[in-house]
């Protein structure tokens, strides 16, 4: 397709901004007039060599909100850059959201109960916007101060993320008291099956627990729709979906035809390169859909993640695992399963027993500051490791074996 007219100027600020991406563009026309499928993806690898470098000039500005996330193979944490025109931009869309959340309901009482980052750090403003009473429960605090505040504020909505609500379930004997009538979820992928089994905990039905979607890169980039079935994008964004070996990072191609990678262009985000952004999510079913006569870019569901980045409370790579293992090891495999909420990491090696695996388990625990905090508070399930032994007929379903793998709870 053709380079819609409104992107133009997000083209040209990329290109003035960006002098690197002019180059990665290697000649290809950033003023409109090009065909938008040759402009360079923004993909991981490239981000790490210009975006989460030391020679990002964006580092040197003092005018700039900073978060962190997880690392990159060279063993730098990643910081996402915020311009005040972003942070106003992500909570007028947050607000938006929330409001066709939660507006109709009278609601008075919002308790965020959440790990770290951007929509942690926005929540409460969020709530406040809405003429709410609010309270935050630090991810620190232990699981039982966090039980204790449900039952004495009891908030009428609560915003978390799947793998906190599995803990708060868990430790209550009655979830059900606290007068929940409303839950948000954004942070790791929730299943339908593991929405409705939450929902059945809490007394609730499944249309009050509603899913957002976001990342600290872009921003919240859709939420679940319970009137459409379906995840709508919010303001701003353009949505492709793209064949995983279109990315050319040597991913296989997936095996579903209705799944795609997820690539998105934000007309509003500034201080991020967000043209052709690779999310590695993969989403089901994406087409634009009718919604109050207006066609909006929907998807059916979030299915899996490729790619370096996992979720676990807080986001950790790859890279973070692995050279946690390598600390204890000279020579190993390592293979990462994501069931639900939980996180596993297999370790192949003759030497991954005992003393060892403790002491990995340890580390990688605590790799990422926010993860090991929350393990250590009970608010987040902790990491297992486990010492195995290559079995080939475990892996020969495909040529290049799979890093991380992903199962659905059913």
């Amino acid at each position: 397709m053709s380079v819609p007219l409104e992107l133009q100027q997000t083209l040209e600020r990329m290109a003035r901004q960006y002098p690197w991406y002019a180059l990665e563009a290697d000649g290809k026309q950033l003023d409109g007039g090009g065909e938008w499928e040759r402009l360079p993806l923004i993909t991981a690898s490239l981000l790490e060599k210009h975006y989460y470098s030391d020679h990002n000039p964006l580092s040197k500005r003092d005018d700039l909100n900073r978060y962190q996330t997880s690392g990159t193979s060279s063993n730098r944490r990643k910081t996402i850059f915020y311009s005040e025109a972003d942070e106003e931009a992500y909570m007028r869309i947050k607000l938006d959201v929330f409001r066709h959340i939660v507006g109709y309901g009278g609601f008075h009482r919002a308790l965020a109960d959440m790990g770290t980052g951007h929509a942690e750090a926005t929540a409460v403003g969020v709530f406040r916007r809405l003429g709410m009473e609010v309270e935050s429960v630090s991810f620190r605090l232990p699981i039982a101060r966090h039980l204790d505040r449900l039952a004495q504020f009891r908030p009428e909505v609560l915003y978390t993320m799947p793998s906190i609500l599995d803990r708060i379930l868990l430790a209550s004997e009655d979830p059900t008291v606290y007068g929940i009538r409303h839950v948000i979820l954004v942070g790791e992928m929730a299943s339908p099956v593991w929405i409705q089994r939450a929902a059945e905990q809490l007394g609730l039905n499944v249309q009050q627990i509603t899913d957002t979607y976001g990342s600290i890169e872009i921003g919240t980039i859709a939420y679940f729709s319970h009137e459409h079935g379906r995840y709508l994008l919010t303001e701003g964004l353009l949505a492709e979906g793209i064949a995983a070996e279109d990315i050319g990072e040597h991913l296989e191609p997936l095996v579903e035809a209705d799944e795609q990678v997820l690539v998105l262009t934000s007309t509003l985000r500034e201080a991020f390169p967000a043209i052709r952004y690779v999310t590695y999510d993969i989403v089901r079913d994406m087409r634009p859909i009718l919604v109050d006569g207006v066609l909006r870019q929907s998807f059916h569901s979030v299915v899996k993640r490729i790619g370096p980045d996992l979720k676990h409370g807080e986001k950790i790579s790859i890279y973070d695992i692995e050279d946690v293992v390598y600390r204890h090891l000279n020579a190993a495999s390592v293979r990462v399963k994501v069931t639900g909420n939980a996180l596993s990491v297999s370790i192949y090696s003759p030497d991954a027993e005992g003393e060892v695996l403790k002491s990995i388990r340890s580390d990688l625990e605590n790799r990422i500051p926010e993860i090991g905090a929350m393990i250590r508070a009970g608010i987040l399930e902790g990491i297992q490791v486990i010492g195995a032994a290559f079995d080939d007929s475990d892996h020969r379903s495909s040529v290049k074996n799979k890093k991380i793998s992903y199962e659905v709870e059913g």
